[in-house]
């Protein structure tokens, strides 16, 4: 049995979805759905019950779950001692929003690309919001995102850089972009929110806190399609500041000023603790610790 195979099934068993594993994995999702046949034929019974609308794992393919978690763990281990005596090579996946990209990761990257050119980088961009279901699926090895406020112990975080949770409006011609606002009528200010999230968390506390029920206009993948939205005059929105400053619309945008103020964000790179053994992943924690104590946690300069 393959090992490719097994973490296609492994990665299809976290992800419950075709058409993600697919895309995660870089496989047709034809070739998916041959492969898994195949091993349900190996093995002798189905893995999946799966009809048009979702996908869940039989008794038996809990139990082959198992099975492959413990070959692919032993697999990971086998490779992680032969690369410790020379130099790194192989993968490493990391998933984060294109705002982190372009002002969090490069210093990092670069240092690291620098110090183990044989180590491939695959850079995947996306909603924020969706970082860390990737690394509980199994779909990245390390991804930027928004610390939780109570962090699970199977998640190892290493904060990078604190950001303003701010509301937004767009910005009229000659109105200053930070000042007082006028009071908002709240019930009858539409609402631009992320769909999931850490952001939409804190935003549905504050309105509570308030005793508001907000009208919300969308809910929203993504604080670049917020502020997007925003720009247009659909709404108010809900963005992280650090966002917001790299945002090629931010002359039009302007920062609310609200009581209370919502909690801010501490930004980091987290990783599931597994992955810790992995030297790829020791070393690209290590080369990020050392540049953020470098850089006193701004990573821009």
């Amino acid at each position: 049995m393959e090992i490719r195979v097994l973490q296609l099934f492994n990665h299809l068993a976290g992800s419950l979805h075709f058409g993600r594993t697919s895309r995660a994995m870089n496989v047709t999702p034809s070739a998916l759905t041959r492969t898994i046949q195949r091993l349900e034929e190996e093995v002798g019974e189905p893995l999946f019950v799966r009809d048009n609308r979702s996908v869940t794992t039989t008794p038996a393919g809990e139990r082959f779950r198992e099975y492959a978690e413990e070959v692919l763990r032993g697999w990971q281990e086998l490779q992680n001692d032969l690369a410790r005596d020379e130099a790194l090579r192989g993968d490493i996946s990391i998933y984060c929003s294109v705002t982190a990209a372009y002002s969090i990761l490069p210093r990092i990257l670069g240092r690291f690309r620098a110090v183990h050119p044989e180590v491939h980088i695959n850079l995947q961009t996306g909603d924020a919001a969706r970082a860390l279901d990737k690394l509980e699926n199994g779909e990245t090895d390390l991804t930027i995102a928004a610390l939780p406020e109570n962090s699970p112990p199977r998640l190892a975080c290493l904060k990078i850089i604190e950001t303003p949770l701010v509301f937004i409006a767009p910005r009229a011609a000659g109105e200053p972009d930070h000042g007082a606002t006028p009071p908002i009528d709240w019930q009858q200010t539409p609402v631009i929110m992320a769909d999931q999230g850490l952001s939409r968390e804190r935003a549905e506390r504050w309105f509570a806190e308030k005793k508001v029920v907000p009208t919300i206009y969308a809910r929203v993948a993504g604080n670049e399609a917020i502020i997007a939205m925003v720009s247009l005059g659909c709404g108010v929105g809900i963005v992280p500041q650090l966002v917001l400053d790299k945002s090629p619309l931010r002359e039009q945008i302007a920062i609310l000023d609200v009581t209370p103020q919502l909690t801010p964000f501490s930004i980091g790179i987290c990783t599931a603790q597994k992955n810790m053994a992995n030297p790829r992943v020791q070393a690209f924690w290590g080369i990020a610790e050392q540049e953020t104590e470098m850089g006193g946690g701004d990573l821009n300069d």
